[in-house]
């Protein structure tokens, strides 16, 4: 969905990251899981056999269709530019970095973050042009002293993003064709609605705004407001007494759950960058996005109130996919080929 609601990305305790109440013309649908009946061309027989015949139908329904409504998606390479705001370790900046980069590396160690998008990479655009298998951490941006304070609303967002492509000095560079803008906001800083309904959402920005129409997304490092709703299973909610979190693969609860969030909103801005390409539903300002299907889904038979096998490593830590020099953990999303959820690890891979 343009936005990662906290009640489906909580799926497995709480009715929180899916059926709320979204900002009207900036929401993003919620995150429960249908089937669909894929009609794009990306239906063909090498697909198919990539992802087997075996069909566990994780997270699948039969009451909504995922559908193309002819929009774009990103089929040019992709350049994603963070802007990080507020205060940031150099050791929380890699770990992010190396997830974006991780995305196209095919040299990593399966089950990886490139398998991972190459299921993203099924969906296409009117011509049956395949989105791009090339993602790329570009240009970024600090906001260290909080131009915009240290709570955000929905448009002083897009206004940190009209600094960060304006700045006097080292201004990013302004591609609406495959550039995609990445806000993170550090622990101190509070976002309209983080927390209490979303722990990450995208959108477009709006030219009377920031002069252009660029694709966007911002997620924030719950750290300190809500590891138990954005950073689970790495921290969990206190009001469920004896359920214990399990260990972060990078060592850092807020950042490692930002991942998870992060990857959400990069798929969704892949296959629906305007909000009118691959989603569910009839009304675009409430799009049911191919991550929103799959949210709280990182391994085989997850679903409901079960997160899915997971993997864990000899230091203990969990998580479900190798990058370059490091291990995540990331949701699933929707196979448009197989129609139900999928990932790397999946056990019938």
């Amino acid at each position: 969905m343009p936005q990662l609601c906290v009640a489906s990305f909580l799926v497995l305790f709480f009715f929180l990251f899916s059926s709320c109440s979204l900002y009207p013309a900036l929401a993003l649908s919620n995150g429960r899981p249908w089937r669909q009946n894929f009609s794009s061309n990306a239906s063909n027989s090498s697909a198919a056999l990539e992802f087997g015949g075996s069909k566990k139908y994780e997270g699948s329904s039969e009451f909504v269709h995922l559908r193309y409504h002819m929009g774009p998606v990103l089929t040019a390479n992709i350049t994603v530019h963070p802007i990080w705001y507020g205060s940031w370790l150099p050791s929380q900046k890699k770990i992010i970095r190396g997830f974006i980069r991780s995305i196209s590396a095919g040299e990593a160690k399966r089950p990886s973050v490139h398998g991972w998008w190459s299921t993203v990479r099924l969906y296409t655009d009117q011509t049956g042009a395949n989105i791009t298998t090339i993602v790329r951490l570009g240009e970024e941006k600090n906001d260290r002293f909080y131009s915009h304070g240290k709570s955000l609303t929905r448009l002083s967002i897009q206004s940190v993003i009209k600094n960060a492509i304006s700045a006097r000095t080292k201004p990013l560079p302004t591609n609406p064709r495959g550039g995609l803008y990445l806000l993170l906001t550090s622990k101190d800083v509070y976002v309209e609605q983080f927390c209490g309904q979303v722990c990450g959402f995208h959108y477009f920005t709006f030219p009377s705004i920031v002069g252009y129409t660029l694709p966007y997304a911002w997620v924030g490092n719950s750290a300190t407001q809500c590891p138990g709703i954005c950073a689970y299973p790495f921290a969990v909610p206190t009001y469920i007494p004896g359920l214990k979190p399990v260990k972060s693969p990078n060592g850092d609860v807020g950042v490692d759950g930002m991942i998870s969030v992060i990857a959400h909103e990069l798929a969704e801005l892949a296959t629906n960058p305007l909000v009118n390409a691959w989603y569910a539903g009839q009304d675009p300002s409430f799009p049911t996005e191919i991550a929103d299907l799959c949210e709280g889904i990182y391994g085989t038979g997850g679903g409901g109130s079960y997160t899915g096998q997971m993997l864990t490593g000899r230091d203990g830590a969990t998580y479900n996919m190798n990058g370059i020099g490091r291990r995540f953990l990331v949701q699933w999303v929707w196979n448009p080929v197989v129609s139900y959820c999928s990932g790397p690890n999946a056990l019938d891979q």
